[in-house]
């Protein structure tokens, strides 16, 4: 007669930050470099009607992708992120920047290549408040080389021999195609829980564990206005069915979350905390990076989406691209109890 395994104890959400730092996550997408360039302006050019800035400062941060991998870490994960860098300027500050954070950085690269980035200029007058003036983008025009995605194909299933879930962090830049899409697939149906953040293609991932949309990407890929909670209930059921992914999670900004289920459940989760937002940038970055950890650690959807929850709400309290700490994250959760 077989021996029984006792059941194994499912743990509490305060429970589940404490277990992150034995946990790795993959991370696949677009890495991005933040560039923002900090001046000074008190006039207008002769030139042209625009202003002139006097360059004062400037710094890079990790953007997109990278920032997911960057909460990942920041939470006590330990994280591997595949994606793509040119060997220019910004892709060698963003290698600095993974290797001062110990994120283990997986890059592929090629002659012509040049690195995602989002430059903005921030600019005031003496006693005013920066305000954003212009975004610049620079990156890859087009499908990657067919040899680049292979690559990166190969480099995703290397990587996913050590993982406990994979986060995708599409922004559009190319490094997730088709081919990426299969192999990520085939890791889902293995029983690797596969976390999609898809910006624009969100309806080619069919077949992973969990998508995030948020809900005005959920409206568009319906193709209907969502002006009832019922209409938003009908709409996360139908592209949970069409995706055929074990579980939707919509971030709904003050209104919270809505968890959807492929058994046709919905769970609504209030905004935690009364206090508003300060700024949103990258706080969905926060969500799918505490999301993914979650679900690594052995939490079920509903309580990874609720630790995402809590860890959002502290996103949004920061200025500009910004990380949670696990000891943040763990302060907030007790503190709520």
């Amino acid at each position: 007669m077989a021996a029984v395994l006792p059941a194994r104890a499912i743990p509490t959400l305060a429970q589940l930050p404490l277990a992150f730092a034995r946990r790795r996550v993959l991370l696949v997408g677009d890495l991005v470099a933040d560039h923002y360039i900090y001046g000074q302006t008190d006039r207008v050019s002769r030139e042209a009607p625009v202003l002139i800035v006097r360059h004062e400062s400037s710094e890079v941060k990790l953007g997109g992708g990278a920032n997911v991998a960057a909460n990942v870490r920041s939470l006590s994960g330990q994280v591997t992120a595949v994606g793509v860098l040119g060997a220019d300027e910004m892709g060698r500050a963003l290698r600095k920047l993974f290797d001062e954070a110990g994120i283990q950085l997986s890059a592929v690269s090629a002659r012509g290549v040049e690195t995602e980035t989002k430059t903005r200029i921030l600019a005031g007058g003496l006693s005013t408040t920066r305000q954003q003036m212009l975004r610049l983008d620079r990156g890859q025009r087009g499908p990657l080389p067919p040899r680049l995605r292979r690559a990166l194909v190969k480099r995703v299933e290397e990587a996913a021999k050590d993982a406990d879930a994979v986060v995708v962090s599409d922004y559009g830049a190319g490094v997730v195609g088709d081919e990426m899409r299969e192999a990520l697939r085939k890791l889902a149906a293995e029983g690797l829980p596969v976390c999609v953040d898809s910006r624009y293609s969100l309806m080619a991932f069919s077949g992973v564990t969990v998508c995030k949309p948020n809900e005005p990407e959920l409206q568009a890929l319906v193709g209907r206005p969502l002006r009832t909670e019922e209409e938003l209930v009908e709409a996360g059921h139908e592209v949970v069915r069409r995706l055929k992914c074990e579980a939707l999670l919509v971030t709904r900004g003050r209104h919270g979350m809505a968890l959807f289920d492929a058994a046709g459940g919905v769970d609504k989760i209030p905004v935690h905390g009364a206090k508003e937002a300060v700024d949103v940038t990258g706080a969905g970055d926060t969500v799918i990076a505490a999301l993914s950890l979650g679900l690594a650690a052995g939490g079920s959807f509903g309580a990874a989406a609720r630790l995402a929850n809590v860890a959002g709400s502290l996103a949004v309290q920061k200025l500009g691209t910004a990380t949670v700490a696990r000891d943040e994250l763990l302060g907030e959760l007790r503190g709520a109890r």
